[in-house]
């Protein structure tokens, strides 16, 4: 199924004979065929999607601080607004990242975009590990916050950069394992990072005691600065894309009206869909430590929450690396649509359940449960929405649609997290009660069973070759519209085509370029 209106329907030649053409409109090598050794092909991916780990700690990790937090500072915590804002305001600074690095790196460099985010990271990682605000209590919150923020923006700028550079270097890979690179690299990354996220406050608490708790939380988000550290060297020697040096329009004008005509409603989808699973995901990931310090009780040592956390966090993995190979097997839009509609099915279920989960004696069974339903997104939504996102634009305006439908999943994320207290707060009996417990669940499972409706009936298919398709149908599209597609690619690509004209044969192109 196509949302693209008639009028671009009528250009684009879906013929499987047709190849991907350059400046001269002759056809381009297949990037699987550019020679290359597998290393080569294979740690551009690394490089560019591995630092999602990041995010995936730095989000999660924040969970445990906030009850870590509370536990030191009791009132003076949560009846300030620091509360929710420490859980949440990472989500803002990361949509102003995710918007201003989508345009970098569509209109400058995908690389340079990465290194800048990279940075980025690491130094507010470091400087919220040590806020002071002067030393006072409120001094402390309110610096955190702001270090938070920013390092939100660096995060953000891993989504449009990092996932968009990992799409399109997967081209160079072998086709029927494109789709398991970018889910390992990406989705799988940010899983590991939520393990990590409570793996590594259980050890940090159980080293330092509870009677060092102010120690315990400082170290935690220090520790956030070794992942991005340790892909600074790679990521120095990346090159851009082939793909991107291709298509790029970072040197001529980008006709916007085109583009939205083109884009608008598959965008539309594609946001709505990504702003529901982070509006659950996140939300579940915040909360998902007090919950389960509500059910083993306040004598239960606070090493033993995270512990029991750091099991529902390990939940995320199977369902994200067995939904990378289904990508591949079923295909994304089909593995999105059904995972995401058993994850509804298994919230609604929990959600019945609950009063009998909801006790110390059966904390094992909440964390099964509840681990299903994790996972099953993950199979889902948590694993094909990136890949969604990056593969259904053409390459010139790649990271700025990624970063749009990302920035809506994020925006999604921040309005659950304070929602989320809040539905709880207004159910009968209050947040801990039944009710506080079964109201997200509700919630989080109708939007599951929406989000498959429009994954279903409204995404396109796609296949192992969709981002050379889809280039192929945005060229023909600007052509029929008569903008000139000559003005794509890069200085360097440009250079290098020009030079395979044969002036012996009057200027008209030869075959294609040489072999990388």
């Amino acid at each position: 199924m196509t949302f693209l209106g008639s009028k671009s329907e009528k250009v684009v030649d879906d013929s499987p004979e047709r190849n991907e053409v350059g400046l001269h409109n002759e056809p381009l090598e297949p990037l699987e065929d550019i020679q290359k050794s597998r290393w080569e092909r294979s740690w551009p991916t690394i490089a560019c999607g591995a630092g999602l780990f990041s995010d995936g700690y730095l989000n999660g990790v924040i969970g445990q601080v906030n009850t870590i937090l509370k536990i030191l500072y009791k009132k003076q915590y949560t009846a300030s607004s620091a509360q929710k804002n420490v859980n949440s305001i990472a989500f803002a600074g990361t949509v102003i990242g995710q918007l201003f690095f989508g345009w970098m790196s569509d209109h400058y460099s995908r690389k340079w975009a990465l290194l800048t985010s990279t940075i980025i990271l690491f130094v507010f990682a470091a400087l919220g590990a040590g806020s002071y605000g002067g030393g006072t209590v409120h001094g402390i919150f309110n610096a955190l916050v702001a270090y938070r923020f920013l390092l939100g923006i660096g995060i953000g700028g891993e989504y449009p950069a990092g996932s968009v550079a990992c799409a399109e270097s997967t081209g160079e890979l072998k086709r029927g394992h494109r789709n398991r690179w970018f889910i390992m690299f990406t989705n799988v990354q940010i899983d590991l990072g939520f393990v990590a996220s409570s793996f590594v406050p259980m050890l940090v608490v159980l080293a330092t005691t509870e009677n060092h708790l102010r120690a315990a939380w400082r170290i935690c988000l220090g520790l956030g600065v070794i992942p991005p550290l340790s892909l600074v060297y790679l990521r120095l020697k990346l090159n851009e894309p082939e793909e991107f040096n291709r298509q790029t329009m970072k040197n001529t004008r980008t006709p916007w009206w085109l583009v939205i005509k083109f884009y608008w409603f598959r965008l539309m989808i594609v946001s709505t869909i990504w702003f529901i699973y982070d509006f659950s995901a996140y939300s579940f990931g915040i909360y998902g430590s007090a919950w389960l310090a509500i059910i083993l009780g306040d004598t239960a040592p606070l090493w033993k929450s995270f512990g029991w956390y750091t099991v529902v966090n390990l939940f995320y993995l199977p369902g994200a690396i067995g939904g990378a190979f289904l990508s591949d097997i079923m295909g994304p839009r089909l593995a999105l649509g059904v995972f995401v509609f058993a994850q509804g099915v298994v919230g609604f279920i929990m959600a019945g359940v609950y009063a009998q989960l909801d006790t110390a004696a059966h904390v094992a069974g909440f964390v099964v449960v509840y681990g299903i339903f994790l996972s099953l997104g993950e199979a889902g939504p948590g694993d094909n929405i990136g890949l969604v996102a990056s593969k259904t634009s053409a390459t010139a305006i790649r990271g700025q649609y990624y970063a749009i439908a990302a920035a809506f999943g994020k925006i999604g994320a921040f309005v659950g997290t304070y929602l989320f207290p809040i539905i709880q707060a207004n159910a009968p009996g209050g947040a801990t009660s039944v009710r506080g417990g079964q109201d997200p669940f509700f919630v989080s499972s109708a939007l599951c069973i929406f989000s498959a409706f429009l994954t279903l009936f409204f995404l396109p298919n796609i296949t192992q070759d969709t981002i050379t398709e889809e280039d192929i149908k945005f060229r023909a599209y600007l052509e029929a519209n008569g903008w000139d597609t000559r003005q794509m690619g890069s200085k360097e690509y440009q250079m290098r085509s020009n030079s395979t004209v044969n002036t012996t044969t009057g200027g008209k192109p030869v075959e294609p370029m040489e072999k990388i």
